[in-house]
Parts: structure tokens; C-alpha cells; sequence
């Protein structure tokens, strides 16, 4: 949609999956937070939220090799040198607009997702030395159990950090006047002077359906088989 600034346009970047994704694992990651550090019964929502977090994992290791092309892996892992470069351009105040990650956030999303990954794969075999533990835990020893319940508090501090880092660098991006806040709510960006960029064209939600449903019912498999 033809903004009326000279070479601005309004364009699709975001298909409602990728942003249904992205705002519920900031709540799960936020009642994870709750719920672990309060202990005691709301341990059961710890482990319901673990669950619901590894099924958004899946989906999103499937969406990104499938899903729309702002989505998918190939569209924003970049190397080195484009890294560089794009810094480059936010150190001097004119970062390049980009229809979906910019190189640097890219790889932002990869580190978050592999913090995830160890999350969710270490929580499956923890245990609190109380009452609670992991499905998997039984499968291994005490001792290995234990050893990966410190790493499971120790990666979540990882974790915290580089939600952290992920919203100051939104921050600075805003000051810069990109803003990446607005379109993951509203699956538009406003993107000035580079009018070549084109439109994301979306994968149709039907195919996101089937594939978070497949993702739930492997977490379910995994969970109730254990």
C-alpha cells in the first residue's frame, strides 16, 4: 500500500503464525519465570508451560523451513559480513530496511531458539528434590538428573539475558526509527526509501494449523509415553 512519503510504501512482512508464535512464547517464557520461581503446585504449570513451549519450538524449526518466506531460516541467516555491514549501517543512524530479520537479528532469533532448546531439553529430565520432576527423568540417574537440573537454572539466566538484549536492541532500533515492535502486532511494516523491497507473500494459515497440531500431538506422544 503506497505510503504518501516519496519511496515509502507499507508492505505484508509478517504472517499471522509467525506472530501468534512470537507473542505467546513471551507469555510462556514469562509464566515459566512465575511459575519456577514460586515452586511449590504451580510446578504443574511449569511443566504444562515447558510442554507448550517445546510444541511451539517444533512448529517453529518446521515453520521456518516451510512456512512464509520472512519465516523461514534461509530468508535471514546471514554470514559475517552482512552481520558487519548491517551494524554498520545502525552505528551511522541509517540502518537498510528489511521486510523481515535484518541480518543481526537473525541470528538473534537462532540464539533464542537454541536458548529455548536447552531449556525445554534439560527441564524434561530435571527434577526439584521435592515432588516434581521431569518426564524423562526417570530415564536417567540421579546424578545425571541433578547435573542437568543446574544446568536448567543456569541456561534460564542465559535466557533472561538475551530477552533482554533482544528488546534493548528493538529499543535502539526505534531510536534509529526502525520500528519492530508495530509490525509483529500488526503484520506491517513502514518501510522509507528503498521502494525495491517486496511484499512477503504468506503460506496460507491452514498449513501452520496442521503443522502446530502435529508439533502438539509429538509433545503429547513424548509426554504421555515417557
Amino acid at each position: 500500500m503506497p505510503d504518501t512519503a516519496a519511496n515509502a510504501v507499507t508492505l505484508r512482512v509478517w504472517d499471522l503464525p509467525t506472530r501468534l508464535f512470537h507473542w505467546a512464547l513471551v507469555g510462556l517464557v514469562g509464566g515459566l519465570y512465575y511459575t519456577g520461581s514460586e515452586g511449590g503446585n504451580l510446578m504443574d504449570w511449569h511443566l504444562r508451560f515447558g510442554y507448550a513451549v517445546l510444541a511451539l519450538l517444533i512448529f517453529r524449526l518446521a515453520w521456518g523451513l516451510a512456512g512464509s518466506r520472512s519465516a523461514r531460516f534461509s530468508d535471514f541467516i546471514r554470514g559475517p559480513a552482512a552481520v558487519l555491514g548491517h551494524l554498520r549501517s545502525l552505528w551511522r543512524g541509517k540502518p537498510h530496511p528489511h521486510a523481515g530479520h535484518n541480518p543481526a537479528g537473525g541470528w538473534m532469533v537462532i540464539a533464542l531458539l537454541l536458548c529455548l532448546a536447552v531449556q525445554v531439553g534439560t527441564g524434561l529430565f530435571a527434577n526439584d528434590d521435592i515432588f516434581t520432576e521431569g518426564p524423562l527423568a526417570h530415564r536417567v540417574g540421579n546424578d545425571l538428573s541433578d547435573r542437568l537440573t543446574s544446568i536448567h537454572k543456569l541456561n534460564f539466566t542465559v535466557l533472561l539475558s538475551l530477552v533482554g538484549a533482544h528488546v534493548l536492541a528493538a529499543l535502539i532500533y526505534l531510536w534509529r526509527g526502525d520500528n519492530l515492535f508495530r509490525p509483529m502486532v500488526t503484520g506491517r511494516k513502514h518501510i522509507a526509501g528503498d521502494p525495491g523491497i517486496k511484499e512477503v507473500n504468506f503460506v496460507g494459515s491452514a498449513r501452520a494449523a496442521a503443522l502446530l497440531a502435529a508439533a502438539a500431538a509429538l509433545v503429547w506422544l513424548l509426554v504421555s509415553y515417557a
